[in-house]
């Protein structure tokens, strides 16, 4: 009974501006009885701000993002938000379900390639969510909900989306992510954060020591869509089962970082196991923050924020140069809806999609 859900009546809230269709964008402000602070925003339902403390005590902002909403609107690297209704790839924005073949809006395209992207043009991470607060024993949480119509970017289905974060009083970002559809589609939402345990604009993350509980990848092709396969990690620089610093092995001669600039890349998590499930951990030596990544999902993609090119301020003045910030996506596998050795995206009417991922922090 101590854990019952309750709706908040007041939270701090500010506004973030209006957007360019005149909607109204708020900033909520989560805080913990640790002094750690997270802030969201109902714009993507995206985390803009989360306050972490080092081994000293000392708080700094870990993820990557902007000051102005215009800022948030005109980028396209998903900073902070949650991406769908597909995070990941869809090759040609195509897919068939059924007896019937859906058409994506493509908004990426690599070596020539097209592709349908984190969502398409206007995904989850580019609109207005309905927001409520939330409370309940030991976390204060913000729950947003959005309404895909059928045929949105391309799906089919009316699917209704609801993002539950928690701040915990363990320093735990819990996200909770549901919806239904009223009809067959895919969906494979996600959160695409860009943290850097110094302090987001304090240099690059390549000395972060980072450890991925996976031991197959998907190889991709030069598009950077998967080839379809599963492959051992072992005997390549995709091997993370020991913990290792991010640029140890991101400049070796090996076609796959080629063709990503680095690692842009899905890893396999622990394919006999289910539920709730360590994916990786990161460790920043100079602070002592060590983050760690639990997901009941069957994938991570690890991004090393290679395309980050210093063309970007971020909130506290500093430049956003190559590898300012690394990402860890949880998800299903990318193409997952033309590949059938990949676990299924499919959402069916009646049928409830569930998924949880914690980030959990800690010092050392």
């Amino acid at each position: 009974m101590g854990c019952q859900t309750a709706i908040l009546k007041d939270m701090p809230t500010r506004s973030q501006g209006l957007t360019v269709h005149g909607d109204n964008a708020k900033i909520f402000t989560l805080s913990n009885n640790k002094g750690m602070v997270a802030e969201l925003s109902n714009f993507g339902a995206s985390v803009v701000r989360l306050n972490v403390p080092d081994r000293n005590g000392n708080f700094k902002d870990v993820v990557l993002g902007f000051n102005t909403l215009k800022e948030y609107e005109k980028n396209s690297d998903y900073f902070g938000a949650v991406t769908g209704r597909y995070s990941g790839r869809i090759g040609e924005g195509k897919f068939r379900l059924d007896e019937a073949t859906y058409f994506l809006n493509n908004n990426s395209e690599t070596a020539g390639f097209p592709s349908h992207l984190n969502g398409g043009n206007q995904g989850f991470d580019k609109v207005i969510w309905d927001a409520v607060p939330m409370s309940k024993f030991n976390a204060t949480g913000m729950q947003f909900t959005h309404i895909s119509p059928d045929g949105d970017e391309g799906y089919p289905g009316n699917v209704e989306m609801t993002v539950t974060y928690w701040l915990t009083d363990d320093n735990e970002l819990i996200i909770n992510y549901a919806a239904t559809s009223d009809e067959s589609t895919v969906l494979n939402p996600s959160s695409h954060i860009y943290f850097n345990l110094k302090g987001e604009g304090r240099g690059d993350v390549l000395d972060h020591m980072i450890k991925i509980e996976g031991d197959h990848y998907t190889p991709v092709e030069l598009s950077l869509l998967p080839r379809g396969e599963i492959v051992s990690v072992y005997g390549t620089p995709f091997n993370f089962k020991q913990a290792k610093r991010i640029g140890a092995t991101i400049t070796e001669d090996h076609p796959q970082l080629k063709y990503a600039d680095g690692y842009n890349h899905n890893w396999v998590l622990m394919e006999d196991k289910t539920g709730l499930k360590r994916a990786a951990t990161v460790y920043e030596p100079e602070s002592g923050r060590y983050l760690e990544v639990l997901t009941t999902e069957p994938g991570l993609n690890f991004y090393s924020g290679q395309n980050l090119d210093g063309s970007l301020l971020g909130k506290g003045g500093g430049v956003y140069d190559k590898h300012s910030g690394f990402v860890l996506v949880p998800q299903h596998f990318p193409d997952s809806p033309n590949r059938e050795n990949f676990p299924s995206t499919r959402v069916n009417p009646g049928d409830t999609y569930k998924s949880q991922t914690i980030f959990r922090f800690r010092t050392r």
